[in-house]
C-alpha cells in the first residue's frame, strides 16, 4: 500500500503490486533507447527522467521507486552490448561522464518497434488507454 497516498479507490488500498511494477519495468530498455534516440544523454539524465515518469500521483509507494544506479547501468551496459548505443566518454564540469547515443542499429530497432505498434499494436493499445483513462480522452474533444 502506499505510504503517503492512503487506500487506492475500490479495494481499500489492496492492490498487486507486481503487476503495477511489471507494468511499469514493461517498456523501460525501449524507454531508455527511445531517449538515447532523441539526444546524446548520459545514465544520471536518465534516472532523472525516469524518476519524474515514476513520480506522478499515486506511485510513490514504497515497494514501487522508479529504478537507480543498479538498474539502469547494467541496461545501457546491455543495449552498447548489442550495437543499439554507442558510449563515449566526456568532461562534464570537472567529472568525466559517459554520454550514449544510438547507433544506425538502434534506429533500425527504434522504427521497428514504431511500426509494430503501429501496424500491429496500435488498435488494442487505444482500447486499453480509452478504458484505463477515460476521463484524459474526454478532456481532449
Amino acid at each position: 500500500m502506499c505510504a503517503e497516498e492512503g487506500p487506492l479507490p475500490g479495494e481499500g488500498g489492496e492492490f498487486d503490486e507486481k503487476i503495477i511494477k511489471s507494468f511499469m519495468r514493461g517498456f523501460g530498455k525501449t524507454m531508455i533507447l527511445w531517449m538515447i534516440s532523441k539526444e546524446k544523454i548520459h545514465g544520471y539524465e536518465i534516472m532523472r527522467r525516469l524518476e519524474r515518469f515514476y513520480s506522478f500521483k499515486g506511485m510513490h509507494c514504497k515497494n514501487i521507486k522508479p529504478p537507480g544506479p543498479s538498474v539502469i547501468y547494467p541496461v545501457l551496459h546491455d543495449l552498447e552490448r548489442k550495437g543499439l548505443i554507442e558510449g563515449s566518454w566526456e568532461m562534464h564540469g570537472e567529472k568525466r561522464v559517459k554520454y550514449y547515443e544510438i547507433t544506425p542499429l538502434g534506429e533500425k530497432t527504434i522504427e521497428r518497434i514504431r511500426q509494430i505498434m503501429r501496424d500491429h499494436v496500435s488498435k488494442i493499445w487505444e482500447d486499453f488507454w480509452n478504458d484505463m483513462f477515460p476521463a484524459e480522452r474526454e478532456d481532449e474533444t
